[in-house]
């Protein structure tokens, strides 16, 4: 065995620990810069109470902005200028509250402030723009999850569009795990059921992914099946009902084990996809996540039989199957949980057509598809797209 790991430094899990953020975010600095991934955060009284209990740690806070879509290029320049205009230092801090995209924003724009040879985040990203390297720390980071699905509270990327030209990469650095992640999962309760279903389905695909991925290592392998071990029944739950804090809770330990898996074991080919499927069809990343998953561990059958067997053994010992019975049984019942949380089958019903596949086998070649078992071909992975449709 020979492997690196990486997690936050700290992480509060639990009920309720939300009132804890003024006391827990007093070792970071003594002003926040809030941006939030929610306008239900601030139309429900939430972004409030966070700046109330940061007063009360004698925390000044100021807050920023709200980020609905994932964030772009454009996001993180503006957010950057934003908080250099307000002086941001020494002694400041940033606070990500939301779901993957006001967290990524956070985790971009902290490390944007710090590094200043270019002024624009795409000189950093991934296979893209100069290539420059973040050479200095980020201002420090608070990750408040209030959906379960990215895990993006426990990674060391921020995922970064641009629509024209069109392309999805990460901003990536071990420096930006975030230092503190509060995971409170009763902020989740308010997230409606459609949401709550893409998020969680992004979560689970990113448990098996991190599983079988040509990268996988030992310690997120653990995790994984923990994190799959609650998140197939509760996903279902948390589904409908929402307010159900047994789902609710196994969720966001899941999508919490979800993040650190992936940032140490790398993804597959369902997220290799499903960047080139936002930013060539405007699907959300945990639909397009949910949909292909079925498709992908179909795609790997050949050289993860054992892996598959492995995982439906842990999650389901009661069933004496061989492997092959367990391996396809694992398949089948991925399918069915996608079935009954609305999760649809093709392509074609999310607006995909014929014409857009070549530009989906193109814009799937990032850092996640490397992640792979096995190498998928154009040819292949056209194939693949077309019988979707």
């Amino acid at each position: 065995m020979n492997y690196n790991f990486f997690a936050p430094q700290q992480i509060n899990f639990g009920w309720g620990r939300f009132q804890e953020t003024g006391d827990l975010a007093a070792s970071l600095g003594t002003r926040a810069f809030i941006i939030s991934g929610s306008r239900s955060l601030e139309a429900s009284g939430v972004i409030e109470e966070l700046r109330q209990l940061l007063s009360r740690a004698s925390i000044k806070s100021e807050f920023i902005r709200t980020i609905s879509n994932e964030p772009e290029v454009m996001d993180v320049d503006q957010t950057t200028r934003l908080l250099r205009d307000l002086g941001a230092g020494a002694g400041d801090f940033l606070i990500g509250i939301g779901g993957g995209s006001g967290i990524d924003l956070a985790k971009a724009t902290s490390a944007m402030i710090t590094n200043q040879e270019s002024e624009t985040v795409v000189d950093y990203l991934e296979g893209v723009g100069r290539g420059l390297k973040l050479t200095e720390a980020p201002l420090p980071l608070m990750a408040i999850p209030t959906t379960a699905g990215t895990g993006s509270e426990a990674t060391k990327n921020a995922v970064i569009s641009s629509y024209a030209p069109p392309f999805k990469k990460s901003l990536r650095a071990e420096q930006m795990i975030p230092d503190i992640v509060l995971c409170d999962p009763q902020l989740a309760c308010s997230v409606p059921p459609e949401i709550t279903a893409r998020t969680g389905m992004d979560a689970i695909t990113q448990l098996l992914e991190s599983y079988i991925s040509c990268r996988a290592q030992p310690i997120p392998q653990a995790l994984c099946l923990q994190g799959l071990k609650l998140a197939i029944p509760a996903l279902p739950e948390a589904v409908e009902n929402g307010n159900s804090r047994r789902g609710r809770e196994a969720m966001a330990h899941a999508a919490l084990l979800s993040g650190i898996a992936l940032a140490n074991s790398g993804l597959g080919m369902s997220h290799g996809v499903a960047p080139a499927l936002g930013i060539h069809c405007k699907i959300s990343h945990g639909l397009a996540c949910a949909l292909m998953l079925p498709a992908t561990l179909k795609a790997n059958y050949s050289v993860r039989q054992q892996e598959y067997a492995e995982i439906y053994r842990f999650l389901y010992p009661e069933q004496a199957l061989s492997a092959e019975q367990a391996a396809e049984s694992l398949i089948d019942e991925i399918q069915k949980l996608n079935d009954r949380i609305q999760i649809p089958r093709r392509l074609s019903d999310v607006g995909v057509s014929p014409l857009q596949i070549p530009a989906l086998v193109q814009s799937s070649r990032g850092n996640s598809m490397s992640g792979n078992p096995r190498e998928i071909p154009d040819e292949e992975l056209t194939q693949i797209l077309e019988s979707l449709l």
